[in-house]
């Protein structure tokens, strides 16, 4: 089986510099044109099978674009997949919370839920709750090409579970709008073939 996981194209919480999480920010024009030309990519490229998304309408419309411009897979929708939920952070500007909402010294625990915050252990469950069902569905199809479209923090979760990684940990993947990772499960192996590929919008 091959997970292509996609992180939605430039929402309007990127421009105006606001924690998103759990905001429902749409895309900006920008990030529906980005969207469109990581759509082309994929079709020509690596065409899935099936698409996921979380709900939240920043990551929705990008799958819908994917599917309507270029793939025509019906799309499915997994709360599992939103972004860690922020709690009173969520649609702040960031220079507000680092005024109202300080870090605690020493930083986040992996137990901490300040804030009204998930925590980093309910955020991870979460993402492995949905990695297991996914390889539990698509267990003996290796024609099966899963797109998954999704959030920065959840698609660093999804790795996390990939790679098993701890909960807490200093690997961090970045993914920029739209930036497309490539994996692939062969029984007990685990393969990167890309990280966070930006060439699509290399094409505008």
């Amino acid at each position: 089986m091959e997970i292509l996981v996609v992180r939605h194209g430039e929402s309007l919480g990127d421009i105006e510099q606001r924690h998103e999480g759990r905001a429902d920010l749409p895309l900006t024009e920008k990030g529906i044109e980005q969207a469109l030309l990581a759509a082309k990519w994929i079709q020509h490229n690596y065409p899935p099978t099936k698409i996921i998304t979380s709900p939240l309408q920043r990551a929705s419309k990008t799958a819908a674009i994917i599917s309507s411009e270029a793939t025509g897979v019906p799309v499915q929708t997994s709360e599992e997949l939103m972004e860690w939920n922020n709690g009173l952070l969520a649609g702040m500007l960031r220079s507000e919370s680092a005024i109202m909402y300080p870090l605690p010294e020493g930083g986040r625990k992996a137990h901490d839920t300040f804030y009204e915050c998930e925590s980093a252990i309910a955020f991870r469950s979460r993402a492995e709750h949905f990695w297991s069902k996914l390889l539990d569905s698509n267990l003996n199809n290796n024609n099966e090409r899963v797109c998954l479209v999704s959030h920065g923090g959840m698609i660093n979760m999804l790795y996390r579970c990939f790679l098993n990684l701890p909960i807490i940990t200093e690997v961090n993947i970045r993914t920029g709008d739209t930036g497309i990772h490539l994996w692939e499960v062969d029984g007990k192996e685990r393969i990167v073939t890309f990280s966070n590929y930006l060439g699509h919008l290399d094409n505008k």
